[in-house]
């Protein structure tokens, strides 16, 4: 979401005749678009930002700006800690960057904008993509549902849904500009549509995305369990464009703690969801988010978690260590864990993960699998190319020949054949272009 957000600050900004550097050194604008879900991250965010101020001190001209979910939630802070700071804005306020910042250069007094109950629209911004064959889709911010360790309710605001036509209208120019796949992008896709009699539900908007021609592959992110209707799953099953990879956030195997968290679903019903995409979708991957030391956990809540992974055998899962979030309501709760506990709990579970992972991606070897190419190898390796699956693994190949000409593989659809593969890769040998 916010790699999206930054997308729409950049396409904003080129329409105002700025164009991108990556040397803070040589900007005249420098924007630090900020996340607030770790703690280690608010650390970074801070210490990254008393180096712009370092460059402010030699430049006073630049302008420095502050946005994302931090600025919402720490404005006060920054203020004080950051007192060259010219710009402070919510997420929320990415959609009329361009309107902020004109007023600020009008005026250049201080500016400090953080209102996530504005209504959300994205109609007529520029966006600058960030990748040329692959896009990110808002269909929705916010969220309404306060699990009691996230700050995303209190940093993007309420649910809200774009319009369906507009979410199509965008597509269909990403198929002019070539682009093969979309990701939709949501706290909880799930809900999309929920809060308004006007919207279409989550799966009528799917259908509707599958039928645009030249779109090749279609994803979403992130779904919720209680809000995941079985439905979707055979909607997934019929259609052609929508991937076969579901995300589903586990959080805790224990049921006393998914209470504790505010997740309004139990481990039943999670199973339920797992059961049916194993019925209907075999080869459908899953994955997952997964924290470990909420407050009060205990071994065996811990165990429960360890034993939902050897049940459930997801292809992969994002492991994170609980962090007290100010004004959450689990950062009120006693009993906070110890960090060596929350840490050695941590990679015991990326260790199990590591090992199924390794052994679901090893019984691929001899499968024929359908590749995007993404790019030439990220380690430098000549005629080496990568793309993803269509389940969202990543997979490494050498091209045909040994050519040094086959750069037009990127962006193309191919076939490879898995050869060998580890915990986090797949590797292959080219076979074909995919033909329609």
């Amino acid at each position: 979401m916010n790699v999206n957000d930054s997308e729409f600050i950049e396409g904003q900004l080129e329409a105002m005749g700025y164009k991108l550097t990556k040397d803070m050194n040589l900007a005249d604008i420098v924007i630090l678009n900020t996340c607030c879900v770790r703690k280690q991250v608010e650390e970074k965010i801070y210490s990254t930002a008393g180096i712009i101020q370092q460059i402010k001190n030699i430049r006073p001209d630049l302008i420095f700006i502050i946005c994302g979910c931090l600025a919402q939630k720490e404005k006060e802070n920054f203020i004080k800690r950051i007192p060259m700071v010219d710009m402070i804005l919510g997420p929320s306020q990415a959609s009329s960057f361009a309107m902020l910042l004109n007023e600020y250069l009008e005026k250049r007094e201080k500016l400090v904008v953080c209102n996530n109950k504005i209504p959300f629209n994205l109609k007529g911004i520029p966006i600058k993509y960030s990748h040329p064959i692959k896009a990110y889709v808002q269909i929705m911010k916010g969220c309404n549902n306060f699990c009691s360790y996230c700050v995303v309710p209190y940093t993007r605001g309420p649910e809200e849904s774009r319009p369906t036509e507009e979410i199509l209208a965008e597509i269909r120019h990403l198929v002019d500009h070539h682009y093969k796949e979309i990701l939709l992008l949501g706290q909880n896709v799930n809900s999309f549509g929920n809060h308004s009699a006007n919207h279409d539900s989550f799966l009528t908007l799917l259908n509707k995305v599958n039928k645009i021609e030249g779109i090749e592959r279609v994803r979403f992110i992130t779904s919720h369990p209680k809000d995941f209707h079985l439905d979707l799953i055979q909607v997934i099953k019929e259609s052609k464009k929508i991937c076969e990879h579901i995300h589903l956030p586990l959080q805790s195997g224990s049921d006393r703690i998914l209470k504790k968290m505010n997740r309004q679903y139990d481990m039943q019903q999670y199973y339920t969801i797992i059961n049916h995409i194993r019925k209907q979708i075999p080869d459908a991957s899953i994955t997952t988010d997964v924290m470990v030391g909420f407050p009060g956990e205990t071994e065996g809540d811990f165990e429960r978690t360890m034993q939902a992974f050897k049940n459930i055998q997801y292809d992969s899962a994002y492991t994170f260590i609980y962090s007290n979030r100010e004004n959450t309501l689990s950062s009120l709760f006693n009993n906070q864990i110890d960090l060596s506990v929350k840490k050695q709990r941590l990679w015991r579970l990326i260790d199990l993960q590591r090992r199924i992972s390794a052994i679901k991606n090893k019984a691929m070897a001899g499968q024929i699998v359908e590749i995007l190419v993404e790019d030439k190898s990220k380690k430098g390796i000549d005629n080496q190319f990568w793309g993803k699956t269509r389940t969202n693994k990543v997979a490494v190949f050498n091209a045909e020949n040994g050519s040094s000409d086959n750069d037009y593989l990127i962006g193309q659809l191919v076939n490879i054949k898995i050869i060998d593969a580890d915990a986090y890769t797949l590797f292959g040998e080219f076979i074909n272009v995919k033909t329609k």
